[in-house]
């Protein structure tokens, strides 16, 4: 099927259950966002900044720009003019550059953090203990211009069904505790995005309000090799 009929099918399943479409357009041509983008989609994710900067110079600006993939902190005055939502928080130090990037743009910036739920030492995110601690903390809550709207999390990259289902149902479970005990009174704190490609359709039975599609939408990515780890992010 054509990008526009893939995104059309998803996008139409995922709205009957409450469900985002983010889609991970990271490698892909202009060409083949904007077909996606004609088809309606306005959501979309990339990894690396350097990147997406381009793209968002280049391409429509009511595309709603998150960034899924690890971010550096001397990275971040690049995107903070115009990012929508910043997905991969992982540390303090990352939130505090992301406030202070903010406020020099004059905006409080959307932010979800990222747990560390897979079976894999090549994922990032916070321990379930180091998120709690996070947020308990003076330093956390002397951040005014960032705002936490979610968690996020990546499964282990496994053919067991049986993990993936268990990590993702942790994962909801922790954000249903966290939202309780920190987030009570505030209806921004909405979000979980969990589920990609191999497996959205696991997290979306296990609490899932946010999916990130790349090769399901766009066919399977070309990987790009980069000069130096620097252009990676």
């Amino acid at each position: 099927m054509s990008i526009k009929e893939n995104i059309t099918k998803i996008k139409t399943d995922l709205a009957v259950l409450g469900v985002k479409l983010v889609a991970v357009s990271k490698t892909k041509s202009n060409e083949d966002i904007m077909e996606a983008y004609d088809a309606g989609q306005r959501v979309f994710g990339e990894n690396h900044v350097q990147e997406l900067v381009a793209k968002y110079e280049s391409l429509p600006k009511d595309i709603q720009w998150h960034l899924i993939g690890h971010l550096q902190t001397n990275k971040v005055k690049y995107i903070a003019p115009f990012i929508h939502l910043i997905e991969s928080v992982d540390s303090l130090k990352l939130l505090q550059e992301i406030n202070k990037q903010a406020l020099k743009n004059n905006r409080v910036i959307d932010c979800l953090l990222q747990v560390y739920i897979a079976d894999e030492e090549t994922k990032f995110g916070f321990a379930y203990d180091e998120l709690i601690e996070l947020l308990r903390s003076e330093e956390y809550g002397a951040l005014k211009n960032i705002r936490i709207v979610g968690l996020m999390g990546i499964a282990t990259n496994t053919e067991v069904e049986r993990q993936i289902i268990e990590e993702f149902k942790e994962l909801a479970v922790l954000y249903t505790g966290v939202k309780q005990s920190f987030f009570r009174n505030e209806d921004s704190f909405h979000e979980i995005s969990m589920g990609m490609s191999s497996d959205y359709k696991l997290a979306v039975e296990n609490g899932s309000t946010m999916v990130r599609l790349g090769s399901t939408i766009f066919g399977k990515r070309v990987v790009k090799h980069f000069k130096n780890k620097e252009d990676a992010n």
